[in-house]
């Protein structure tokens, strides 16, 4: 028997649509506003409130906050209040550290004039500015297809239907989900947003540009000892737990009352099938410099995001009939700065300005031309230009030799030259991984409960949460491929790759079973970027799942 269709959607129309309440689409949502107050915009976010699934560091280069909201410094409810004072790089090996000495630092990673705190409550803060001006801003609401015009051009969103059971049919609490059609779209989901991700291929955005490339970035963030804590230290390493060939590195923020960010990343182009990043990063909490800042503290809160890191060379073509992706949707992280937010929020003003352009010249509908053209002229565009090599170099040459060469082409870069030209990246993220033969499954210690910790215990600590009886938002492909390939060739790195215990094989009668815990995911998207086969899908769940971070 057939299930009956489906009511059609009730639809809202706008001027302009944007997909996502973080730095990028708060920003976009501001400017046009302020350049013309009587536009109609409206900001969809799939957390459960705006800074929801919102992580960074973070360390934030202020300069187009103060172009965004000159007065913001004066506003005594913005979160960033603490200027960074020390600034240091260290090399780690397993028994000792090595401060790097300050003149060899290049200029353009010096952080003095930057602020440390936390995105999510930054974004808490734009949103009622935006709301303010006349946004509508809907959190809750996952915006899960695109909507297409007759000639192929995009038209606005559609949000996902609430209270779909885990068999595909209605449950007594469903709601039909909303059209909202815009003049133009602005797509701001962040790094390997699914939208994004699906326009990208529509329209060939990637034709002409290099392979994407992600690393995963996790944290937390403690309270401790008075005594220990150094308002406004900022610290990054980079060496142990990681061997040589195997790119990423920490970062240690003080901030605020007694707070301390700790936090590590690792570029998902490693070849390893057994590393578990988790895991690295409870390593590296228990190295000698760093074990004694935590001791007598408490974790506070846990997350884990993964962070574009392609740059220059793998920024897609930014327009498209309709729309305009901005933010990590588009990949605008300066990695050996480790800082993206001064970027997404300079992408979602210039988008805006391109839009607000349009409008008033009474189009719609038709691609950002000029956006395009812009964006590489623009301080995003410089400020990835400079650092276009230092991901391939880092890639190709391994930490030791490939950070040394970073750093003389950054300082080569501060002079206005560069000795490398543009350097091309390797294959995609997913190509990278070695069959578990070549390799020993790592030793793992068993976490302590006060330095270290599980998984389950960490994603307790995110406020992750699903409806369970809702379809999987994790979809595999081919099942049989996953046993054969990612379990039997790779050795299941699934299990080890994802930082919230989401995936796990499980031995049975008939042989391993893929297990996917999905009410665990905290929306890293790492097992979209890292499958080996390109087999598993993140899309999103039913709209205000997923975590809820608090301060990060």
């Amino acid at each position: 028997m057939n299930a009956e269709p489906l009511p059609p959607r009730e639809a809202m129309e706008f001027d302009v649509v944007i997909v996502g309440a973080g730095p990028s689409g708060l920003a976009a949502a501001i400017r046009l506003k302020e350049l013309n107050a009587e536009l109609s915009v409206v900001v969809v976010e799939k957390g459960s409130e705006v800074g929801a699934h919102i992580l960074s560091g973070a360390v934030i280069d202020p300069t187009p906050l103060d172009q965004l909201i000159p007065g913001w410094r004066d506003d005594p409810d913005c979160p960033l209040k603490t200027h960074v004072s020390d600034d240091h790089f260290f090399v780690m090996t397993g028994k000792t550290s090595f401060k790097v000495p300050s003149f060899l630092v290049p200029p353009m990673l010096n952080n003095h004039k930057n602020f440390i705190g936390s995105l999510g409550d930054l974004c808490r803060w734009l949103a009622p500015k935006a709301e303010a001006l006349g946004v509508e801003i809907y959190p809750g609401f996952a915006a899960t297809e695109v909507l297409y015009g007759d000639n192929g051009e995009v038209r606005g969103i559609a949000t996902g239907d609430m209270g779909i059971g885990r068999d595909g049919e209605p449950k007594a609490s469903f709601t039909r989900g909303m059209d909202l059609h815009g003049k133009y779209t602005l797509f701001a989901e962040g790094a390997r947003g699914s939208l994004a991700k699906q326009l990208i291929a529509k329209y060939q955005l990637d034709k002409s540009s290099e392979p994407p490339k992600f690393g995963l970035g996790l944290k937390e963030v403690w309270q401790i000892d008075p005594k220990k804590h150094k308002k406004g230290l900022v610290a990054h390493s980079f060496g142990w737990p990681l061997s040589d060939n195997i790119g990423g590195g920490s970062f240690l923020y003080h901030y605020d009352d007694n707070l301390v960010a700790v936090g590590f990343v690792v570029h998902l182009n490693y070849e390893d099938p057994y590393l578990s990043p988790f895991d690295s990063f409870q390593r590296f909490k228990t190295h000698p410099s760093i074990s004694k800042i935590f001791e007598g503290g408490k974790r506070l809160s846990y997350g884990a995001r993964a962070i574009t890191e392609g740059g220059y060379q793998s920024v897609p073509r930014l327009s498209f009939p309709g729309g305009a992706l901005i933010g990590c949707a588009a990949g605008f992280v300066n990695v050996p700065r480790i800082k993206g937010v001064h970027n997404a929020i300079g992408s979602g003003m210039i988008a805006a300005e391109h839009v607000a352009t349009a409008l008033g010249a009474g189009r719609s509908n038709d691609e950002l031309a000029s956006y395009e053209d812009a964006w590489r002229a623009s301080p995003v565009g410089k400020d990835l230009f400079r650092v276009r090599n230092i991901k391939p170099l880092w890639s190709k040459f391994g930490t030791r030799v490939g950070v040394v060469l970073a750093g003389f082409e950054m300082w080569c870069s501060t002079l206005g030259f560069s000795l490398f030209g543009t350097l091309s990246h390797s294959k995609p993220d997913r190509a990278t991984l070695n069959p578990a033969k070549d390799h020993a499954p790592l030793p793992l210690a068993k976490p302590d409960g006060k330095l270290t910790f599980d998984r389950l215990s960490s994603v307790f600590l995110s406020n992750t949460n699903h409806e369970e009886d809702q379809p999987v938002h994790l979809k595999v492909a081919d099942m049989a491929l996953q046993k054969s390939s990612e379990h039997d060739v790779y050795g299941g790195p699934s299990g080890r790759y994802c930082p919230a215990a989401v995936y796990e094989w499980v031995e049975g009668p008939d042989g391993p079973r893929f297990v996917i815990n999905a009410q665990n995911c905290v929306h890293c998207k790492t097992c979209d970027i890292k499958d080996p086969n390109g087999n598993i899908t993140w899309v999103p769940p039913e709209g205000g799942g997923g975590p809820n971070y608090q301060g990060m």
